[in-house]
């Protein structure tokens, strides 16, 4: 028998982070959670007139210090390898000592609030998509960094390096700068085609070309962990870069054959996309705002977000708020009794993205669009459910216009496969055969890259092979499609009306 490999994936998330501890046999994937905390924005009164969202990042250090400990001290484990994987866009700058300069900021913050718009007067549109093939939304680094350059951020100014949020954390672990490739290409900072900084972008934004280190690619080795956290942990082992993009993970964990499929990474946000061998950066993909962004395997992810169960964590945190604790589970359960598509929401309506009130501003926007106001939890939760199924719909058509063919299995990966209620939507509204799992993509993916890292497993080949041996994926076909596609003639109509 084969002798059984301990990998640790680090997989931090927006609402919490894990690390989960990978055993491999050589066939065959077992994963066990060694150790959960939550995550989420911390409010700091900013001008003494808004407040600014910011990353608890140095707690998040010690949760991952934890995390390690538990599993090599407590459980006794010998580890072949650790890997992070994390959110994208954020990052943290350090001065000239390698000094965390500051606590890094949320996506959320509302700093890049007109910095669209700034850009856009610094290069045109065409030219940044053209430089970059990134999705433009508020939240990229690319715009965060812009808020700096305007408000002549004294951070930027002592700044010396820049590292995304798990670069930040592998450098606290190996002392290693570097800047791992399926996260560099989501800052819309990084040319896909030229393989390195977008430099004209940078100069024309006035962001200094200085801070940003060299780009390494998924499945690198890092090193050994530093001695200071090796003394303090108990253990001495390899660091490895997986996709430190949480969703690269994620999709290098799609237990999919040949080519013609699609995958949704689905949790927090969605993502709904294929894989390509190159970049597809045109007029189709501007006019559509998709994005390029670095996969494994010498791969891109040709995506488009969708605003996922965000919208369900925020309903929950506000009735919680309110003294009304419901569990994922029961606010689903409520919604299979509500009535099906009485009101249709645009998942990715502005106002939905900011932390707050969400089932205020899911009634206001029904008012706004003159549909019912759905009157109990179970129908707002399915109204929010049928509206990411939906939206799934019309980027996978969209999807399939620019690449000339049909795409068939949908394969939903991540935690919001739980949520079997949106699964069997997603079949229903986009007509197709839903394949969902593994529930821990993220991680799954983070171990495999590490394992090909040391060379334990070969290739996509193999790692398709380990993920069919190691997980059990469940099936969902579409039912009567004609009332889904009356809803998203209403979807496309409301849309219509709430961007002008």
């Amino acid at each position: 028998m084969a002798r059984r490999l301990n990998f640790l994936a680090i997989d931090l998330g927006a609402e919490s982070g894990r690390t989960i501890l990978g055993q491999f046999d050589g066939s065959r994937l077992e994963l066990s959670e060694s150790h959960r905390f939550p995550n989420g924005p911390v409010r700091v009164p900013y001008h003494s007139n808004r407040y600014s969202l910011h990353w608890d990042i140095l707690r998040l250090w010690n949760e991952i210090k934890e995390g390690i400990a538990r599993v090599t001290r407590k459980q006794e484990i010998e580890l072949a390898g650790i890997g992070i994987d994390t959110w994208a866009v954020d990052y943290g700058l350090l001065d000239r000592k390698g000094t965390l300069v500051s606590n890094p900021f949320n996506y959320r913050d509302a700093r890049t609030e007109g910095m669209l718009e700034e850009a856009f007067r610094r290069m045109p549109r065409e030219r940044i998509f053209e430089l970059t093939g990134i999705q433009f939304m508020p939240i990229n680094t690319l715009f965060q960094l812009l808020s700096q350059v305007v408000n002549r951020s004294p951070e930027l100014e002592i700044a010396e390096t820049f590292l995304t949020i798990p670069d930040l954390l592998n450098y606290w672990l190996t002392g290693r700068v570097a800047c791992e490739f399926t996260n560099a290409t989501t800052t819309q900072c990084y040319d896909p085609n030229q393989g390195t900084w977008a430099d004209p972008l940078l100069e024309a934004m006035g962001i200094p070309r200085r801070i940003f280190p060299e780009v390494i690619q998924p499945a690198t080795l890092l090193g050994p962990l530093s001695p200071l956290v090796a003394e303090e942990v108990g253990i001495s082992t390899n660091v490895i870069a997986p996709a430190c993009h949480d969703t690269g993970s994620a999709v290098a964990a799609v237990p999919a054959e040949g080519e013609n499929f699609a995958w949704v990474s689905s949790g927090t946000w969605s993502v709904v996309g294929t894989n390509l061998p190159k970049p597809m950066i045109n007029d189709a993909s501007l006019k559509y705002n998709f994005t390029n962004e670095g996969g494994v395997g010498g791969t891109f992810r040709f995506s488009k977000n969708v605003m996922g169960l965000w919208l369900v964590q925020e309903c929950r945190r506000t009735w919680a708020t309110q003294g009304q604790e419901h569990s994922y589970s029961e606010l689903t359960a409520m919604a299979t009794r509500a009535e099906p598509l009485v009101s249709i929401i645009d998942p990715d309506y502005a106002e939905f993205l900011p932390p707050g009130d969400m089932p205020a501003r899911v009634r206001e926007y029904c008012r706004q669009t003159g549909q019912p106001i759905p009157d109990d939890k179970g129908a707002m939760i399915r109204c929010l459910l049928e509206g990411i199924a939906l939206k799934y719909r019309l980027v996978l058509e969209r999807l399939e216009s620019m690449i000339g063919r049909r795409l068939e299995p949908i394969h939903i990966v991540g935690g919001g496969t739980q949520n079997q209620l949106l699964s069997q939507f997603t079949a229903d509204a986009t007509g197709r055969h839903v394949v969902t799992g593994p529930v821990e993509a993220t991680a799954t993916g983070n171990i495999l890259m590490q394992a090909v890292a040391l060379g334990h497993i070969g290739g996509s080949g193999e790692c398709q092979q380990v993920l069919r041996n190691s997980f059990e994926l469940s099936n969902f076909e579409p039912g009567d499609k004609a009332p889904w596609d009356e809803a998203y003639q209403k979807l496309l109509a409301v849309m219509a009306q709430t961007t002008g």
